[in-house]
């Protein structure tokens, strides 16, 4: 007869037979182990239960990404909560600011060029840090920098074409539109434009890109195909953003030093009317900067600087509809998914202002960095896209 020991002695062969007297003490020693029972835990000895399963915090539906040109980093919101969830480091003077279309990238203009305002003698500023220029590539999930992509000098905005390959960046100091290849990050074509270029937007249907210039009070309308000048627009004094309505037809420029809204027609590349903003605010008159568009249309969104208000433009009227007060400074402008609510980037009080714009009333006022300047949203189906 075989036998097992707990399965630990494998069964005997005949040829194992022989050596079954020297095996004889170990089986002994395994049946008794065998035939003692397990050790039971004491009666008093606690349960512990298992550790629960740590549940990753799902990221928000929405993030406000608002750059602080002062400061040089990125204040991140919860566009659900309306709470600051991180501060990311970027660089020297973060300004404009582009989410990516599938909204996995956010680009930031970087500047070291120092800081100063209209009429400042360039003189007496201290020398810029031409290494500090570029375009920051930061990942919207991890808010860590990725790469800087040298786009040209002092950038001041940026946009990125549908298919997200293309940057055009405006280069304030170089007097050009920078025209980026975003996978190797080289330019690919550099456009001369008029003095001082900051605002580029591009058509909704992609085929031209238009550059604001303040200093030649124009805008320039370039060809995304050819990458070729297609026309000068005279605007009005210091114009600073465009947004379009959403079949291209027409373009709407803030006038910083005229406190007017001029129209373009964007098919035939021509002036057509200047829009008047008027109110009771902190300054004598409104002083235009950011623009933005309804989804639908509707209405122009204008914030209006140190004049303190946001207005609001119907433009099948081209009049302006309200204006009400929204910060110090209002600048940079985005609108929320389904175009209900809005945020804008308030400088000298460094905060953000949520806005709902049926109620036309600020809901909060959420701490920023130093000298908030742009802001860009991102949704989970990718950027949330400004005309």
């Amino acid at each position: 007869m075989l036998y097992r020991c707990c399965g630990i002695i494998p069964p005997m062969t005949s040829r194992h037979r022989s050596g079954l007297a020297l095996a004889a003490p170990v089986l002994l020693l395994c049946a008794v182990a065998c035939r003692r029972e397990p050790a039971k835990p004491a009666a008093n000895t606690p349960i512990v239960p298992a550790p629960a399963a740590v549940v990753p915090t799902p990221p928000p539906a929405v993030r406000v990404y608002v750059t602080n040109e002062a400061s040089g980093d990125l204040t991140i919101i919860n566009g659900e909560t309306q709470e600051v969830i991180a501060t990311a480091p970027l660089g020297k003077r973060p300004r404009g600011i582009q989410a990516s279309p599938d909204g996995k990238s956010l680009y930031v203009a970087l500047s070291g060029s120092p800081s100063a305002g209209p009429g400042v003698d360039v003189k007496t500023l201290p020398p810029a840090d031409r290494e500090a220029d570029g375009i920051g590539e930061v990942d919207a999930e991890t808010y860590k920098l990725k790469r800087i992509i040298h786009a040209g000098a002092d950038p001041e905005q940026l946009a990125i074409s549908a298919d997200g390959t293309r940057l055009y960046v405006a280069n304030e100091d170089a007097e050009t539109l920078s025209v980026v290849d975003i996978a190797s990050g080289k330019i690919i074509a550099a456009v001369k434009v008029g003095e001082e270029p900051e605002g580029v937007t591009i058509r909704p249907d992609g085929k031209v890109v238009y550059v604001t210039s303040e200093g030649d009070g124009a805008v320039f309308a370039i060809d995304t195909v050819t990458n070729k000048l297609l026309k000068r627009i005279p605007v009005g004094p210091r114009p600073r953003s465009i947004g379009f309505l959403p079949d291209g037809s027409r373009g709407f420029v803030s006038l910083e030093n005229q406190g007017a809204i001029a129209v373009f027609d964007a098919k035939q590349q021509k002036f057509l009317r200047l829009i008047t903003l008027d109110g009771q605010g902190s300054t004598p008159k409104p002083r235009p900067m950011g623009v933005t568009v309804a989804f639908d249309g509707s209405t122009v969104y204008v914030t209006a600087g140190s004049f303190g208000h946001l207005f609001l433009i119907d433009p099948a009227k081209s009049a302006q509809i309200t204006s009400f007060e929204v910060g110090q400074r209002p600048w940079g402008i985005a609108l929320m998914p389904g175009g209900k609510h809005a945020y804008t980037a308030n400088g000298p009080s460094n905060d953000v202002s949520y806005i709902d714009l049926t109620a036309r009333a600020v809901v909060k006022k959420i701490p920023a960095g130093n000298k908030p300047w742009g802001v860009a949203i991102v949704g989970r189906r990718g950027a949330v896209a400004a005309r």
